[in-house]
């Protein structure tokens, strides 16, 4: 069992979206929920575009990408020209 339950609401199936990260009973992936709030969208709007969704999904979905990057070496994206 996860230490924080909440995790329990994001799946990985390798036939679900090619196994990507999705909220459990949906096909809606982590990446896709997390670029929608990048953009901008917000918690009321996503609810109103999935109704499914509730507002603890989405928190799952921001505590897995934190968790995930927890255990990434990060890597700059350019080198800096002086």
């Amino acid at each position: 069992m996860n230490a924080d339950p909440i995790l329990d609401r994001i799946e990985i199936n390798p036939k679900i979206l090619i196994g990507k990260p999705v909220i459990r009973g949906t096909r809606l992936s982590v990446e896709y929920i997390l670029g929608l709030l990048a953009k901008g969208v917000t918690l009321e709007e996503l609810i109103q575009e999935y109704p499914g969704l509730s507002p603890e999904d989405v928190q799952a979905c921001l505590l897995f990408a934190t968790r995930t990057l927890q255990n990434t070496l990060f890597m700059p994206l350019q080198n800096k020209v002086e």
